[in-house]
């Protein structure tokens, strides 16, 4: 009988860690809109993620977070567009891609840096791409906004900080401030685990021509591998309103700003995972039979 029932703990642990993602999410959402209640939102979501802001230093770190606000290096010029963005690949384990034609930081004006080489004449900012964007956006922290072209979708996959990608990883939270959304269900953070499997979607509230603030963390051991953000209906252009179809006709274009997550942690190997487990619960299962044992004596 022993045997037997230690046979079904292993069972037990092997269907836990080899099978399906936790079937049971308990996340914590913030958000907020406005300038005020976005910075006390980002200051609430910044004390859950904990201390310290773990900048550019290597993993694996056991606390803190990491942020990424796109205003280093040169505060106004832009960055030419590339895909995949590894900017921050090996110092903060995120790297950026887009089924677009790249991703840039960007000021909303001003800039000599080209940004978009595959449009139309020269874009050194967004105003350039479309004048109607100096008075839309707005930024979080000054003065570059982050946002796929040929697109409304980014990609954020984790790995190790300090290994340039060489070791996956998982979060537990991410969170994005996002300037000029108008729309309810327009822009959102899809979260999904290490097997690619979804695990919630969340929408951004309007800021209409303002900040928007998303962020969610989930406190039941999920584990987040990748993060698709997809900001508005409608990709940036000359001519947005015309790219695609959008919804009750309202076009609603969105940028990124700064973006925060949990501190990267390697993911753990099956084997691993299976072993712990298997000693968690074959020590559940010796107390309870030593238990029995003394009860019966």
């Amino acid at each position: 009988m022993l045997i037997r029932s230690f046979q079904l703990i292993i069972a037990g642990a092997a269907s836990i860690f080899f099978g399906s993602t936790l079937a049971v999410a308990a996340p914590i959402v913030f958000q907020a809109s406005g300038a005020l209640d976005v910075a006390a939102k980002v200051a609430e979501f910044r004390a859950a993620l904990g201390g310290p802001n773990n900048l550019n230093n290597p993993g694996p770190l056991g606390t803190g977070r990491r942020e990424i606000n796109w205003d280093g290096g040169t505060a106004t010029d832009g960055t030419l567009a590339v895909n995949p963005f590894a900017g921050f690949r090996d110092a903060r384990g995120a790297t950026f891609i887009t089924p677009g034609s790249g991703l840039t930081q960007t000021p909303i004006t001003g800039g000599t840096q080209e940004i978009a080489p595959g449009l139309p004449g020269v874009q050194r900012n967004l105003a350039e791409i479309n004048p109607t964007y100096a008075d839309t956006f707005v930024t979080f922290s000054p003065n570059r906004l982050f946002v796929p072209l040929g697109s409304t979708i980014t990609d954020s996959i984790f790995s190790l900080p300090g290994t340039n990608g060489g070791i996956p990883a998982v979060v537990n939270a991410f969170g994005a401030i996002f300037t000029d959304v108008d729309l309810a269900n327009s822009t959102s953070l899809q979260y999904y685990d290490a097997n690619n499997v979804l695990l919630e979607t969340f929408f951004a509230p309007p800021g209409n021509n303002g900040l928007s603030f998303l962020g969610v963390q989930f406190d039941a051991g999920e584990q987040i591998a990748r993060v698709r953000i997809k900001t508005g209906n409608n990709m940036l252009g000359p001519n947005d309103g015309s790219l695609s179809p959008v919804e009750g006709g309202v076009v609603d274009v969105v940028a990124l700003d700064d973006v925060l997550y949990s501190e990267p942690q390697a993911i753990p190997e099956p084997a691993t995972l299976l072993l712990v487990g298997t000693g968690f619960l074959g020590l559940a299962f010796w107390r309870h039979f030593r238990c029995n044992s003394s009860n019966s004596q």
